[in-house]
């Protein structure tokens, strides 16, 4: 009996130590919340108006030669993984992975959806990195990406895409929909297409629109990723609040059953005592 309850004991102690750092993991991931949210908000309203410049500069006549609006027949591409720095996080890595794997394999929804040629993984966030080691040469964390790492980035992209060194390149990041709810979607970022939303009202670029659009492709593609970056970072936050929330709460649950079977067990031993010692007196 004893025993029993030495071992009732340390699991007690086990869990409340489990609980005690789900509760601060929670509280972490509560508090930034709000400031991921801000950023992803204001990089909404940027996007918003700069894919309203870009698809004015994608319906114009004169941009139809150039190379960032061309379609492309080939399968080579580049793709870009957003996910987290850490686990812990419910299902936010797990959708983020699944979703990439749909860029190696064709879906019967859409035949051009995946089955494409990955030369490079470019993983955002040390769990990407983990997973596709083989397929990178570099990778960047998500929550201290930085502006000036994005442009780089994306530059350097640009010039090898108009290089021909691939052909298309893919992007995998989470959508924020809500604290409870976030999606993982997979897009293409080139071959360039016309942002939805666009202005019908025509307007004047000088020197002429497919300058003015080669000019600002790579900071637009620049503008997408870091904003997806921002995104997804949210996603990851609020993902992990809600599993450190349910997993607080679990803990609450098994502390409460452990502490009422090792009350039981204790009594069950001093009734045994008690016994013990009325049976020794009678005797």
């Amino acid at each position: 009996m004893s025993a029993n309850i030495k071992l009732l004991k340390t699991r007690i102690k086990s869990v409340d130590s489990t609980l005690h750092l789900t509760r601060a993991m929670q509280l972490v991931a509560a508090s930034k919340i709000r400031k991921a949210t801000e950023k992803l908000a204001a990089s909404r309203s940027y996007l918003d108006a700069f894919g309203t410049v870009m698809a004015q500069l994608a319906s114009s006549s004169e941009c139809a030669s150039s190379p960032f609006l061309k379609p492309r027949s080939g399968k080579r591409a580049i793709l870009i993984v957003i996910a987290g720095d850490r686990g812990l996080a419910g299902g936010y890595n797990a959708g983020a992975f699944r979703k990439a794997a749909e860029a190696f394999s064709p879906t019967d929804d859409d035949k051009n959806s995946g089955g494409y040629d990955i030369i490079e993984v470019i993983p955002i966030g040390r769990r990407g990195f983990e997973r596709w080691n083989t397929l990178t040469k570099r990778s960047y964390g998500a929550e201290a990406f930085t502006v000036q790492e994005c442009a780089e980035l994306c530059d350097d992209l640009c010039k090898r895409y108009l290089n021909d060194e691939f052909d298309r390149l893919l992007l995998v990041s989470t959508e924020y929909i809500s604290v409870m709810q976030c999606e993982a979607h997979l897009s293409c970022l080139l071959p360039f297409e016309r942002p939805s939303g666009g202005s019908a009202r025509p307007a004047e670029f000088e020197p002429d629109s497919e300058t003015v659009l080669n000019a600002v492709v790579p900071e637009y593609i620049c503008s997408m990723l870091f904003g997806a970056v921002r995104e997804s970072f949210a996603c990851e936050v609020a993902a992990r609040r809600v599993a450190m929330d349910s997993a607080t709460k679990n803990a609450g649950i098994m502390m409460d059953d452990l502490q009422l079977e090792y009350n039981r067990a204790r009594q069950s031993a001093i009734t045994q005592e008690l016994t013990e010692i009325i049976a020794g007196a009678d005797a």
